[in-house]
């Protein structure tokens, strides 16, 4: 059954009980550019708690160095080896699980913080940000268009959110994953995000216009899947079982602690709301779930 933090007792509840705090960003700390009430004080009130912060986001668009130069625009002081992105997350699992060589290149759909971690991982990247021709309209009798000019040296192709999405990036991507041999990991499967005063699309879209194409499922390194928290543990040997995960949305943030056997606390101040909670199949269901994250501070002050 879930536990709705409505108490001080259930607040405190969960300070004792768990160790390692996993939170996503977007509709649990901010949203849009406003930080959600409460958050300085709640990670401050962890932090004096001796607790261990993770900050898990499946926006690919930023490096985690991006990431914790966000978090001081909001006031919050967080370091880089606290944020763990789908990004980079991506570029680990090329370098430790599928061990693509160095001199190996990575076409890129997506932003220029999935270029960071790549780069950063120790590859060159194609693609991406860096090539004013994918802007154009495709143009097959172009002998200098992407298109003509296939890279032999690519080893695999890495997709996540590409605000610059257009029929030139998908097909150019295409051309390299058509061949088999090229590895093709997905950033994220997030079908949506919250920003602007609205939902937008999510880097899900851009995976599954390429998935349509090729006839084949990209390897997905962000939430919900069992690589990001094997990355996770492997850096900060965290007890799982001392460990929650908080979030606001079922698919990716629920269904990551769900699925590596972490506890959960869902926020509804983001894309879930208590109606879709309510429709939830009980197995599926959060341990918790709060209004706000700063609904901690708020009952245990």
């Amino acid at each position: 059954m879930t536990v709705k933090v409505s108490s001080k007792a259930v607040a405190q509840e969960i300070l004792d009980k768990y160790d390692n705090f996993l939170f996503d960003c977007d509709g649990v700390l901010w949203r849009e550019s406003s930080l959600l009430p409460k958050v300085a004080e709640t990670l401050k009130m962890l932090r004096k708690h001796n607790k261990n912060l993770i900050f898990v986001t499946n926006n690919a668009t930023k490096s985690r160095l991006q990431y914790s130069k966000k978090f001081e625009k909001f006031g919050l002081t967080v370091s880089e080896s606290e944020v763990f992105g789908s990004s980079y997350a991506s570029a680990v699992y090329l370098r430790d699980i599928l061990k693509l060589p160095k001199d190996k290149k990575v076409w890129v759909e997506g932003a220029d913080g999935l270029e960071i971690e790549l780069q950063d991982a120790g590859y060159q990247t194609l693609g991406g940000t860096h090539l004013p021709a994918l802007d154009r309209p495709l143009n097959m009798e172009d002998k200098t268009d992407p298109i003509n000019n296939i890279d032999p040296e690519v080893g695999a192709v890495v997709v996540g959110l590409d605000p610059k999405i257009n029929y030139h990036r998908i097909a150019v991507t295409m051309q390299y994953l058509l061949n088999p041999n090229i590895y093709f990991v997905a950033t994220n499967p997030d079908s949506t995000f919250p920003g602007k005063g609205a939902l937008l699309p999510g880097a899900g879209m851009v995976v599954k216009a390429v998935e349509t194409c090729v006839n084949r499922e990209g390897i997905i390194c962000g939430k919900p899947s069992k690589g990001m928290m094997d990355a996770i543990i492997k850096s900060q040997n965290i007890d799982k079982s001392r460990s929650i995960m908080i979030g606001d949305r079922f698919d990716t943030d629920i269904l990551f602690g769900l699925n590596n056997g972490l506890s959960t606390l869902l926020v509804l101040s983001g894309i879930e709301t208590p109606e879709t909670l309510e429709a939830l199949d009980p197995k599926q269901k959060p341990t918790y779930y709060a209004n706000k994250l700063g609904d901690l501070y708020e009952y245990i002050h």
